[in-house]
Formats: C-alpha cells, sequence, structure tokens
C-alpha cells in the first residue's frame, strides 16, 4: 500500500513539473496563463496541473479500496465521511499560488488516516525530485530522485533513503522558524515573540514541514487559512521524525474529519523546543 501510494505521488509530480515546464511558453498555446489558471469562488487558483495530479492519484488509489478525500475530488459529506475508519487525504498540488508565481515551492501531499489520525504521509517535491516519507513509529526518510531519467518504481526502491529527524536546537539558544512565503502577517510576528528566534525564513507549501522535520528549521507558525488536507502528511512525515504540531489556540493535537475541514492556527516545533514552550 505504501509503495504504490509513494508511487501515486511521484507520478503525479511528473506530471505537474511536465505541465510547470511548459507553462506561459509563448510558443504553446495549450500552456500559458489563460489556459492552465481558473480561479476558484474564494479567488484562490486552480490549475491544470491540479487537475491532472488529482486524476493520477485517485488512478493509483482507488484500487486499494480506502475512500478518498481529495481537494480537488467531490467532498463527502460529514453524514457518510464521520463513520470512515481509515481514508486517504490528498492534496494534489499544495501551493498553487507558488506554481502560478513559478517559485518552485509547491508539493504533493498523501496522508494516510487512521481513526482521523495521520499517520503516514508522503510528500514529495516535482520541482527538485526530492521525496519525504513519514510512518508513525517507524520514522521518516528523504531521497533525492534522479529527475534527468523517467522515476521508474525500481529507481525509487534503489534511491538511498536518508533517515531524518528534526534539530536538536533549544529555544536558549535561539532557533530558525519559517513563515508562510503567501501568507503571513503581523499576527505572525506575534506569535513568534514567544520564543527566541534568531532568524525567520520563508518558503511554500508543506515544505516547511519537511524542513523543520529534517532539521534545518525549528519552527513553523501558520496563521491563515489551511485546509486538512494541507498539514496531514506534513504532521505524519513531522511526528514521525520526532516533532511536534499543535493547535496553536488551544495547545491541542490538531483534528481531522471535521465537518469544517478548516484548520485552526498551529506551530510544528521540534521536540525541544516544545518542552519550552509547555513552560511558558
Amino acid at each position: 500500500m505504501i509503495k504504490i501510494a509513494i508511487k501515486a505521488a511521484v507520478k503525479a509530480g511528473e506530471r505537474i513539473k511536465e505541465i510547470y515546464d511548459k507553462f506561459d511558453n509563448q510558443e504553446d498555446t495549450d500552456y500559458t496563463p489563460s489556459t492552465i489558471v481558473s480561479y476558484k469562488s474564494d479567488n484562490s487558483p486552480l490549475t491544470l496541473a491540479d487537475k491532472e495530479a488529482n486524476k493520477i492519484i485517485e488512478k493509483y488509489l482507488e484500487p486499494l479500496g480506502l475512500p478518498i478525500l481529495s481537494e480537488e475530488g467531490k467532498i463527502t459529506p460529514y453524514s457518510e465521511r464521520k463513520n470512515w475508519d481509515r481514508f486517504w487525504l490528498i492534496d494534489p498540488l499544495d501551493g498553487t499560488r507558488e506554481f502560478v508565481k513559478r517559485n518552485g515551492n509547491f508539493t504533493v501531499n498523501i496522508a494516510l488516516m487512521e481513526k482521523n489520525k495521520p499517520v503516514l504521509g508522503i510528500i514529495y517535491v516535482p520541482v527538485s525530485g526530492v521525496l519525504y516519507v513519514g510512518e508513525l513509529q517507524k520514522g521518516a526518510y528523504k531521497q533525492a530522485l534522479n529527475l534527468k531519467k523517467t522515476i521508474t518504481e525500481d529507481a525509487i526502491e534503489t534511491t538511498e533513503k536518508k533517515t531524518i529527524k528534526v534539530s536538536q536546537r533549544t529555544n536558549e539558544e535561539g532557533i530558525i522558524a519559517f513563515k508562510s512565503r503567501s501568507h503571513s502577517g503581523a499576527k505572525d510576528n506575534n506569535y513568534l515573540d514567544k520564543f527566541n528566534v534568531k532568524e525567520i525564513r520563508k518558503k511554500g507549501s508543506s515544505l516547511k514541514f519537511c524542513l523543520v522535520a529534517e532539521g534545518v528549521a525549528d519552527l513553523y507558525y501558520r496563521n491563515g487559512t489551511t485546509m486538512e488536507w494541507d498539514t496531514a502528511a506534513g504532521e505524519a512525515i513531522l511526528k514521525a521524525a520526532g516533532g511536534i504540531i499543535l493547535n496553536a489556540n488551544t495547545d491541542t493535537d490538531l483534528k481531522y474529519n471535521k465537518e469544517n475541514l478548516e484548520n485552526p492556527p498551529f506551530c510544528a516545533m521540534n521536540a525541544l523546543v516544545f518542552q519550552t514552550f509547555k513552560s511558558i
């Protein structure tokens, strides 16, 4: 099951990159902004890449027999999905705004949910070919896949897996914090003032979870609107790597498969920063 989900993420990522590389090519009228990008009712962008990636992921996951909840699929009514014991929660293209801005900060997110908790997370970065996988109780790793060749199942199996863990930096010595590239403001700064932040970086999409999980940064706070499919895969990877994520309003775990799929503000951090946070 895990191997199939990983392949789904990588194959969706290959299609995303194919569209991304052709996007805004003035000589190809099939890949201009007007043909690639449309806008939803909330004015958020939706691209051909989102739609194509969703089709690919569903093609791989549907035969596994579990329900699928996807940003770009039909949202199953709460009256039905509240009874789901296991399901896939996916964002075929997380960071669509970053895709449109052409900065490469977008990902494919797939999470396996059990009893409304993310237990497996897969995040693939189409532009770099980096794959992150985290499974609770088993750990997390990253792979750098070779984009110069077609990525086969064998290539995924044989490419070196590098174990990742959150950093050992403490709040006292000064930490590195991430904010959203496209969605940050004064409330972010107010929250980060609780910590001894020596450096603030900006990044798009669920990459921020991955970079905290591998110890590049120590904390990621997000106040703006996110949905459950934006965080589930990242949460699984972060926790598998030894990190913590909390509802920033209540200091409790994030809840999933709610009637309203919107997340509250949240904070992801390494375990040592969390120990300080508990005493603040």
